[in-house]
């Protein structure tokens, strides 16, 4: 059962975090994403796996380059598709060259008829995130219930995209929220996984 107070205190902390993030300016913006590009996955992880990424939306960092990138060096690229609400998100194989269209909440995703796949590396967005690799992200759960129902099929490797200044001190994980493998900012790369 939510604790109210505790979804009173994340959505403060997600406020303040957005609030950050929206003031970075345009060129931080595109020279963050050119260095996500540049620093690319963490090393051990595949190149040639099927990759999840994420069409963003609002102010979030822009995961294309760093996509474009992992493609050229032989990732299979896919992108999330809403089904439902309170579903888990499904994945849709995607290449830069596909057409896109609107789904749910306005985001950019795969056509209906591209295949459905199952990803071994997710690309997540974030709103905050703190130093136990815990996310903070827009309060629907689409990601928590996804990285989840993905990881009881087999074993995904996660990695949290954002701005050096979205990192937070805590953000009070409940059982159901579900923790990254990595993080990946413009400035670092924070290995959670011990």
């Amino acid at each position: 059962m939510p604790n109210p107070s505790l979804e009173t205190q994340k959505a403060a902390l997600r406020a303040a975090a957005l609030a950050r993030r929206d003031g970075l300016s345009g060129e931080h913006r595109v020279a963050a994403a050119q260095a996500l590009a540049a620093r690319g996955l963490p090393s051990g992880l595949s190149r040639h796996a099927v990759i999840g990424g994420y069409s963003p939306i609002r102010s979030e960092i822009d995961p294309t380059p760093l996509m474009q990138s992992l493609a050229a060096q032989g990732g299979r690229l896919a992108l999330p598709v809403i089904t439902a609400r309170d579903r888990p998100l499904i994945f849709r194989a995607w290449n830069i060259h596909d057409s896109l269209q609107l789904g749910a909440f306005g985001i950019l995703e795969p056509l209906p008829d591209a295949d459905e796949v199952i990803p071994e590396i997710v690309l997540v967005p974030l709103a905050a995130f703190d130093p136990l690799g815990h996310r903070l992200g827009y309060g629907g759960g689409y990601y928590d219930r996804s990285l989840a129902s993905l990881r009881a099929k087999g074993e995904i490797t996660t990695v949290g995209l954002g701005f050096s200044v979205q990192e937070i001190a805590d953000i009070s994980a409940m059982p159901y929220d579900v923790a990254l493998d990595y993080v990946l900012t413009e400035t670092q790369l924070f290995d959670f996984r011990s």
